[in-house]
């Protein structure tokens, strides 16, 4: 995949303002993009305005860092958490104040929800106007304190370096999580030592990252002595990096894994241990796995609503075990026998190490019964495009390398059931918040982050109309991310619900006479648009896709409007009480 641009073709001189030697004098723009630096920023998603200036004048001759003109504040932090997705390193945002800072709320929240390192650097009126409803004046600290993982307000640029280098700090370690870091004017204008600082310690934030040994003992003893043991591993498993310890574990055990949303990649789905994904519209044999369980071991993974179902339903049979790094987590939602705060890296492989093979042959030959009696369908077109034979397609040309990105809805689903996931890192999606909107942006992110790799953006017609402007930015840096617009013409998940729940009163959910034709909007805006409205013409625009690769692609499948996404968990339901769907 050819690399995108890393800037528009203008200006940029030699002079490079801010590299300068440690403990000069600079201004607290300067010291901003040298700390940047410092701490290997790469690449920031930003929109200038009036309370940044002094930042866009020092990097007008940045030659070391990568700035993305983006064009709108909520892409740009939807770009940042993409990036940080695909990388495992720390998304940046640079917008001005006010609205510039207020439209980054959504994709901080975003980030928040599914913990994903992110700083937000906002623009703020100068400190001697704060308070008295300056033009673009926003408390922004306090709008996003509930959303962020924690922020600063600036107020002495001689606190100015600390406060960055604790910002990624903050934001890459533990439990990962967005920090922002607002700005006024007068601080980027004024000037303090700049001193190099290497080392960033604060007393009152110590993530506990070995597990307590006794813990770890009784979890290891539990797992050696199961019948029907089953791993469950969330986002926690990628954030942490422990992909590695997860398979070896439940390879050498033999044991059952099944994956959140989240943490789909994590562990291979090639592997015969792979159940794929449990929860609302995951597998039948996962969620009945998760059901009939005797040690259900949680990794990473924090027993959301949308995994458990009714929680008095919630693998009734087991005992819990479970890992994570944020103590916040354990017990919240489900009670647990052994509880271990600790990292999972560091946690699995502890366990790994003194846990003995279990005897699983009965449960592997129930579990591989129900495979075989409830497997995931694929119903065969008869026209239009089926939406699940058309992610089957896209996991087939892309052998399973790609980046998937979505945004939410049944495409979301349908994208989780169906693209074989092997690679962490590998499907980024919004899944504590919910974003529509996100994709597009978010796989925009992936691309600056991994240009060596495929990019597909899996998105609804509804979704990508949320932020199809940025159709601008991948123009303008040569991104050649693949968007594939799943297109029934409505909102899909919400109209599934009208359906199944509302007597098939279609509320405003309905999007045909609104919808734009696709692939005009892309050529006007200088990407190649792709229409296909069966399977033959599904495959040749997949192929003619994947082969350009110095600007975006928008492919408009046209997909059964009716289809519903299956299996499905009842609001309100059991694991077990699942709809698998018609036959």
């Amino acid at each position: 995949m050819a690399q995108p641009k890393t800037e528009p073709a203008e200006h940029k001189n030699k002079n490079q303002a801010t590299n300068t030697p440690d403990t000069a004098v600079l201004n607290g723009a300067e010291i901003l993009i040298n700390t940047l630096k410092d701490v290997n920023v790469d690449t920031i998603f930003g929109y200038p305005g009036g309370a940044v200036l002094p930042i866009y004048d020092s990097l007008f001759d940045e030659h070391d860092i990568n700035h993305v003109l983006i064009r709108h504040e909520q892409a740009g932090a939807h770009a940042a958490d993409g990036y940080a997705r695909a990388t495992g390193k720390a998304g940046v945002v640079l917008v001005t104040s006010g609205p510039g800072g207020t439209n980054t709320v959504t994709g901080i929240a975003t980030a928040a929800m599914d913990s994903i390192p992110m700083v937000v650097f906002t623009g703020q009126v100068p400190t001697d106007m704060i308070g008295n409803d300056a033009f673009q004046e926003a408390d922004i600290v306090g709008i996003t304190r509930p959303i962020t993982k924690h922020n600063y307000l600036v107020k002495d640029v001689s606190n100015l370096e600390q406060v960055i280098r604790e910002a990624f700090h903050v934001a890459t370690s533990g439990r990962p999580g967005p920090v922002l870091v607002d700005l006024p004017k007068d601080m980027i204008k004024s000037e303090a030592h700049y001193s190099g600082l290497k080392k960033v310690s604060i007393p009152s934030y110590k993530p506990t990252r070995e597990g307590h040994s006794t813990q770890v003992s009784k979890a290891a003893q539990m797992l050696s002595n199961a019948k029907k043991p089953l791993i469950y591993a969330g986002g926690g498993v990628i954030l942490g990096e422990a992909w590695e310890e997860l398979t070896a574990m439940a390879e050498r055990l033999n044991i059952p894994v099944t994956t959140t949303l989240m943490g789909l990649g994590g562990f291979p789905e090639s592997k015969p241990q792979s159940l794929g994904m449990l929860g609302m519209h995951g597998t039948y044999y996962a969620n009945m796995a998760t059901t009939e369980c005797d040690v259900l071991l949680a990794a990473g993974a924090r027993f959301d609503d949308r995994v458990t179902g009714r929680l008095d339903g919630f693998s009734p049979h087991s005992k819990k075990i479970h890992i994570d790094i944020d103590p916040s987590n354990i017990g919240k939602n489900v009670p647990v026998e052994v509880p271990i705060v600790g990292d999972v890296k560091n946690v699995l492989s502890a366990i790994d190490q003194q846990a003995s093979k279990p005897d699983t042959t009965d449960w592997w030959n129930t579990i591989e019964d129900w495979k075989k009696n409830h497997p995931l369908k694929v119903p065969k077109s008869e026209g239009l495009i089926k939406p699940q034979r058309m992610i089957e397609r896209i996991s087939e040309v892309t052998n399973g390398e790609a980046i998937v990105v979505t945004d939410v809805g049944q495409h979301q689903m349908w994208a989780a059931q169906h693209y074989t996931f092997n690679h962490p890192r590998s499907f980024l999606s919004s899944g504590g918040l919910g974003t529509m909107g996100y994709g597009f942006p978010a796989a925009m992110g992936a691309a600056f982050g991994c240009p060596d790799r495929p990019i597909v953006c899996i998105t609804g017609d509804g979704g990508f109309q949320m932020t199809a402007y940025e159709l601008a930015t991948a123009v303008e840096y040569e991104v050649p991310v693949k968007i594939a617009i799943m297109n029934n013409e409505c909102l899909g998940m919400v109209r599934q619900w009208q359906e199944l729940f509302y007597n098939k009163r279609y509320s405003h959910s309905i999007l045909k006479k609104g919808n734009p034709d696709f692939v005009k909007l892309a050529e006007s805006y200088g990407a190649v648009g792709y229409r296909a409205s069966n399977d033959e013409e599904m495959d040749d625009i997949l192929e003619k896709a994947m082969k350009i690769n110095d600007r975006p692609v928008v492919m408009d499948f046209r997909v059964e409007a009716r289809e519903n996404c299956y299996p499905m968990v009842p609001s309100g339901a059991a694991l077990n009480e699942m709809v698998e769907g018609p036959e």
